[in-house]
């Protein structure tokens, strides 16, 4: 007689060593905490379960939509196993044996076989019929008639599929993955075994794709990335300002101003960083989010100058019709659309002197104690003027050829402010480059950076050729 609950599972379609087990009740199907784990879509999540009851083994169906085939016939009750029968669960059979021990379950696959194309018991296999055996052997045992459905019985399956549904164990058959919950999870998952690979044509026309579409951008790339050739002064090989306003000439090169690393604006400052020069940004235009691109924009030809540019930007930005805001504020059309003069209804606008410039020129000029904040922006104005400025043909001044009071003033009492601003027009009316001696700055267009200067660290600004020979 076999030991009680006790079984032994035979995998001949896994090609691993036999399992010896203990259970009450043996469970067949997908779920991955089945004894038989048969790992096929066909097959229910538990479509069926052994149990011993005294000295036999009985099948019970438990998925009557998709039964287990017994030699050949539908389970649709309980039948009890003897040695020879052969179980159907989809694509698998599975051989019964008994031993002196435990119950045998051999298992295979049938792969291409459909169970309807299969008549178990014209095959021989059947063993509802038992031959009585020849002398000498011992007989066989009858199979045991099925048992009565009892409440008990209903309990205790439905109890195991519980189990089993709520634990996990890891498996060889399928991936680790998140499960779906409740009646949304699938525990089915395909094989290496039961999918086909990709053929090797694949990787051959994925190869040769790659390659040409490579090539076609190596021959393309320059046309299709940069947006327009580069100025003439990125693209020399050579400084040709003195004193220089780079560490190097950029030679062309797109990695000088794009790089994987840090924004355009971080390598203008990098490059542009000499004694004569660097690139700094004033206060109002670093809140405002306004950077070296800003002004400088580059890709428009070689013929195009970026500091040009940059000159003519400071109107095409600072006008009534501009709807951009920056930082949450707006800009406007300065000065009514004329040249600047830092006066505004009578008063001295406090843009009117750049503070850090002021300090980096070192101007002779003290701010006395009773002196108030208008009191001290006309000094620093007329500082930056008087006796320092050429004058132009026609215009009055000092006898040293210099800017005096008189140039711009006609009277002093009351003061003279409506002269000064056709003056200032007659000096900041436009600028012609020194190298290229081309109009920067048409006559009668605001010439901007006259006064606000950006770049306060420029040395060159200050040997302007306006002023006279001992201030350049």
């Amino acid at each position: 007689m076999a030991s009680r609950n006790k079984y032994v599972i035979i995998r001949d379609d896994l090609l691993t060593d036999p399992v010896t087990m203990f259970t009450e009740g043996l469970l067949i199907g997908r779920l991955r905490d089945c004894e038989v784990l048969l790992n096929h879509p066909s097959v229910s999540r538990v479509q069926a379960g052994i149990k011993q009851i005294d000295d036999d083994y009985y099948l019970f169906p438990l998925r009557s939509g998709n039964p287990v085939l017994l030699n050949g016939r539908t389970v649709t009750e309980n039948e009890a196993l003897a040695p020879g029968d052969v179980l159907r669960v989809g694509p698998f059979k599975l051989e019964v044996d008994d031993t002196e021990e435990a119950l045998v379950l051999r298992v295979s696959l049938l792969i291409g076989t459909v169970i309807s194309d299969v008549d178990v018991s014209s095959a021989g296999l059947s063993t509802d019929n038992l031959v009585v055996p020849q002398s000498g052997k011992k007989a066989a045992k009858p199979r045991g008639s099925p048992v009565a459905g009892t409440k008990a019985l209903d309990i205790f399956w439905d109890k195991r599929i519980r189990e089993a549904g709520k634990m996990v164990r890891p498996s060889p058959l399928f991936p680790r993955s998140k499960r779906r919950s409740g009646k949304a999870q699938f525990n089915w998952l395909p094989t290496t075994d039961l999918m086909s690979g990709w053929p090797i044509s694949f990787f051959i026309w994925s190869v040769l794709i790659v390659g040409v579409l490579a090539v076609v951008a190596t021959y393309s790339y320059t046309k299709a990335y940069t947006p327009g050739p580069i100025s003439k002064s990125h693209a020399t090989n050579a400084m040709s300002l003195t004193p220089p306003i780079a560490v190097r000439a950029n030679q062309g090169a797109c990695t000088g101003c794009h790089t994987w690393q840090g924004r355009v604006e971080a390598q203008c400052a990098a490059c542009h960083n000499t004694e004569a020069f660097v690139a700094t940004v004033i206060t109002p235009h670093e809140a405002a989010g306004i950077g070296c691109v800003d002004c400088h924009s580059e890709h428009h030809g070689d013929e195009y100058s970026a500091r040009e540019a940059a000159l003519v930007s400071c109107a095409g930005c600072h006008n009534d019709g501009n709807q951009k805001s920056y930082s949450g504020k707006r800009v406007s059309t300065p000065h009514g659309g004329t040249f600047g003069y830092p006066v505004v209804n009578g008063a001295w606008s406090p843009k009117s002197v750049n503070e850090e410039e002021w300090n980096l020129r070192n101007m002779v000029v003290t701010r006395l104690p009773s002196d108030s904040d208008a009191k001290w922006r006309t000094k620093q104005f007329h500082a930056f003027h008087n006796e320092r400025v050429k004058l132009l043909p026609g215009m009055p001044g000092s006898s040293e050829g210099n800017l005096s009071c008189s140039s711009c003033h006609k009277s002093f009492d009351p003061i003279d402010r409506e002269t000064p601003r056709t003056t200032c027009g007659s000096c900041h009316n436009g600028r012609t480059a020194a190298e290229t001696k081309r109009v920067m700055i048409a006559a009668g267009k605001p010439n901007c950076t006259s006064c606000h200067m950006q770049h306060i660290r420029d040395k060159r600004r200050w040997g302007t050729p306006m002023l006279s020979a001992e201030y350049r």
